[in-house]
């Protein structure tokens, strides 16, 4: 029997010891997607105590506790916070099965040195050593991304941002991680919610462009794109619950924008004929300046509508989406790629059942130049886990390139989540090194080290080409 969670961790033959730990361990972190603030980066944020550190909007927790019957004054409520985290070691006590019990005892192993297993007994032993730690002077926000050998964040930001600490960062020589802001236009995209007229204000009040139509939209938006591009943004992010493609007239589309900015209900088909013409304008907008766009889709978000009423969004109430991915998309990518305007494109599919139609997309808009220009993204939120993992890597090995994978992100607000990097090169150490041992793979360590060191970061290094602060 293997000890839990030894050196060994997840690496069941051989091959995938020798891969792991002479090829992908020593490799830096290159998290092209998160949800870090950059303020927190910026002023290194401290922190009083393990709940504020782990618990603090990690909605994964959340919904766990949820799950176990924890009482929500116990995770979002007004409890000290050692009740809070006794609360989540009862929850960690009964999640077998759960990737969050192995990013718990990596995150305590990786980066407070703590081996026992955490659990309702041990808590209290846990809490103090970790806070201990906590206290140390150079436990901190940054201190954790050097620890974590971190070369490049990329943050998620709204086109408003002022994008002051990204400025800062830059100019601070004294942090050698490179953090790069990346353009999510979610509130633009959301036209049938109330308060898009409010934010357009907002947008036309920051550009000093009167918004009337719809091209004038187009403009505002375009001055967003500049400026987010100075400040040395290469990556865009859209979250697609749904694919739509609905095609227009600037009639109809100014027609649209013009409802909405009165106040008035936009239907559904109004609705998908701005967001596709919108997200073709938007995809343009991205290949004319050499960036990448991501597109996050699948997510059904704010299912409890009595928590949203009462916490807000992403507290750990979505779900898996279940619509038709494959035509709209397909329709979508094609208006760009017809006039050479489709971009560096990542596609991330929330719902499993979508892998194979993701992976065989991004096969048909393929291009010379640039090797899998349009990427399968890794498995992402319900699907970074073992299974997930596994199956989004069989699934492009099986229908696209596996080699020319990007790799891992954390996709995560939390700045103990590098762990999840351990995780998944374990994974795909143990993936690839049970290939070689079933003899379906040569046993060549030198091609098969250098595969591993490319997903692992050197794909995504080249993919982006970010201007790095440090070389890696």
């Amino acid at each position: 029997m293997k000890t839990f969670m030894d050196k060994d961790f997840l690496l069941q033959t051989e091959t995938a010891k020798i891969l792991f730990h002479d090829y992908a361990a020593k490799m830096p972190i290159y998290d092209y997607h998160c949800h870090l603030d950059p303020k927190e980066i910026y002023e290194n944020r401290r922190y009083k105590n393990i709940t504020e550190l782990w618990l603090e909007g990690d909605h994964y927790k959340w919904r766990a506790m949820r799950a176990n019957g924890i009482d929500e004054y116990y995770i979002t409520g007004e409890a000290d916070d050692y009740s809070k985290f006794e609360k989540w070691a009862e929850t960690v006590e009964k999640l077998i099965g759960n990737p969050l019990y192995h990013w718990t005892h990596l995150e305590l192993k990786l980066y407070f040195g703590v081996d026992d297993i955490l659990k309702r007994s041990t808590a209290k032993e846990i809490w103090e050593v970790c806070n201990r730690k906590i206290q140390n002077p150079d436990f901190s926000a940054r201190s954790l991304i050097e620890m974590s050998n971190v070369a490049l964040i990329g943050t998620t930001d709204d086109p408003i941002d002022d994008l002051r600490f990204h400025k800062l960062l830059q100019e601070d020589e004294n942090f050698s991680t490179t953090v790069l802001p990346a353009f999510r236009p979610d509130h633009l995209m959301a036209i049938q919610n109330k308060y898009w007229a409010e934010y357009v204000e907002k947008l036309g009040n920051l550009t000093e462009v009167e918004i009337t139509s719809y091209s004038t939209l187009l403009e505002a938006i375009d001055h967003r794109i500049d400026y987010f591009h100075e400040i040395g943004c290469k990556l865009s992010d859209h979250s697609l619950e749904i694919v739509v493609y609905e095609p227009s007239t600037i009639e109809e589309l100014d027609a649209i924008v013009v409802k909405a900015l009165n106040g008035d209900t936009i239907s559904m088909k109004e609705s998908n004929q701005f967001l596709t013409n919108l997200l073709v304008n938007l995809g343009k907008a991205y290949s004319q300046r050499g960036w990448v766009m991501q597109y996050h889709i699948g997510a059904l978000r704010s299912a409890n509508s009595r928590l949203f009423q009462s916490l807000g969004a992403n507290i750990g109430c979505d779900s898996m989406q279940d619509s038709p991915v494959a035509i709209p998309l397909a329709k979508l990518l094609d208006e760009l790629d017809r006039d050479g305007n489709l971009p560096k494109t990542i596609l991330y599919g929330l719902n499993p059942n979508d892998n194979e139609v993701l992976a065989t997309m991004a096969g048909n808009f393929q291009e010379g130049g640039t090797p899998s220009k349009i990427q399968f993204g890794s498995g992402w939120w319900f699907n970074d886990h073992i299974d997930g993992m596994i199956a989004q890597m069989k699934t492009l090995g099986n229908q696209g390139l596996l080699s020319r994978f990007i790799g891992m992100l954390t996709d995560s607000r939390s700045f103990l989540s590098y762990s999840r990097h351990d995780y998944f090169r374990r994974i795909l150490c143990n993936l690839i090194g049970n290939w070689v041992e079933n003899g379906e793979y040569p046993n060549d360590t030198e091609w098969l080290g250098q595969i591993i060191q490319d997903i692992s970061y050197f794909n995504a290094q080249r993919y982006f080409d970010f201007p790095l602060k440090m070389n890696y």
